[in-house]
């Protein structure tokens, strides 16, 4: 099959000159592109830019003029036509110098071939953000997909949403030093075998120990939850020393397995929490909180936005009250 879309540097020349003027608010000529058909439409970053017919280029350009001066920079542009028909891609960093800040900003368009002349008949802006903040999960970038799908040992029917979850022993450095290398292996397999029972109880998979932790992998996050409260009432209940105390984090979102491991920014984030809960808690990611709604078996406190080493801007986490 013959492709009919063919790289139409017209098309990329337009939807630039449109850009600039619509950032420095020309507002006629970024009008004067316009079609005129009654199809024509206009979708903007903000949730309650949305412009149709009737009175659209009026309304339109005294929108344009309401707007503050912007500078686009590293603009780039693809585009291509069919007869009558083509689009653009445009990618670039939307500087607001009133207020001192730069976005990166994606638009799309379409356009129609009216008596001779091109015209845009449709415009999208969009603002990308992070799939956590817009809708509460994690989905794999196309980098790692691309990476997922070129792996040979990934195993397509292991991928997908996951709560994915880390416990560690508190003061395990000192723990071992105290009880000798011998009974602190004995102590630490006891514990591992304990976590490992606990994570398969509810449906769960011990994906590897990690030293004085463990990465274990749950289809859902009631389970990862129950599990997680399983391992903290079998802390408590201990009778002998050293009484081990654990931190338990848990995430979820898009996983990645390779080589029955996982791999990707949801176990990186789960780290994460699980090394900002203090001795003896249970923390939970917004995502997760998020997937067990208002489940009567969980409750939660202490809701706080925190740093998390690594990974940019806030993150809001929960304490699971686990104890009865």
């Amino acid at each position: 099959m013959t492709d009919p879309f063919t790289p139409s540097p017209e098309l990329a020349a337009i939807a630039k000159r449109w850009l600039n003027a619509y950032a420095a608010r020309q507002t006629q000529p970024v009008i004067n592109l316009f079609s005129q058909s009654a199809a024509i439409t206009y979708v903007g970053s903000d949730e309650g830019e949305l412009l149709t017919e009737p009175d659209f280029h009026k309304t339109f350009a005294a929108f344009c003029d309401d707007q503050a001066v912007l500078v686009p920079e590293n603009l780039e542009v693809t585009a291509y036509e069919a007869g009558t028909f083509g689009w653009a891609l445009a990618t670039m960093t939307i500087i607001a110098p009133d207020a001192d800040k730069s976005v990166a900003f994606r638009n799309t368009f379409i356009f129609a071939l009216e008596n001779a002349v091109w015209r845009i008949v449709h415009v999208h802006n969009s603002n990308p953000k992070p799939n956590i903040e817009a809708m509460g999960y994690t989905s794999r970038s196309i980098e790692e997909l691309t990476a997922s799908l070129q792996s040979e040992t990934l195993d397509l029917g292991h991928t997908g949403i996951a709560s994915v979850m880390f416990t560690d022993i508190v003061d395990s450095t000192a723990l071992a030093a105290a009880t000798g290398d011998a009974t602190w292996n004995s102590i630490v397999q006891t514990h591992m075998a304990e976590t490992d029972a606990a994570v398969a109880a509810h449906g769960g998979t011990l994906v590897k120990s990690l030293g004085d932790g463990t990465l274990s992998s749950f289809a859902s996050a009631s389970a990862a939850l129950s599990a997680a409260t399983r391992i903290q009432q079998k802390m408590q209940d201990q009778t002998q020393e050293p009484h081990l105390r654990v931190r338990v984090g848990i995430h979820t979102g898009d996983v990645v397995e390779r080589d029955g491991d996982y791999i990707g920014m949801v176990v990186n984030t789960a780290a994460r929490v699980a090394a900002a809960a203090a001795p003896e808690e249970i923390r939970v990611s917004d995502p997760t909180r998020a997937m067990v709604g208002g489940n009567a078996d969980f409750a939660f406190g202490d809701p706080v936005s925190v740093s998390l080493k690594g990974l940019e801007g806030e993150h809001l986490i929960h304490r699971l009250e686990w104890r009865a």
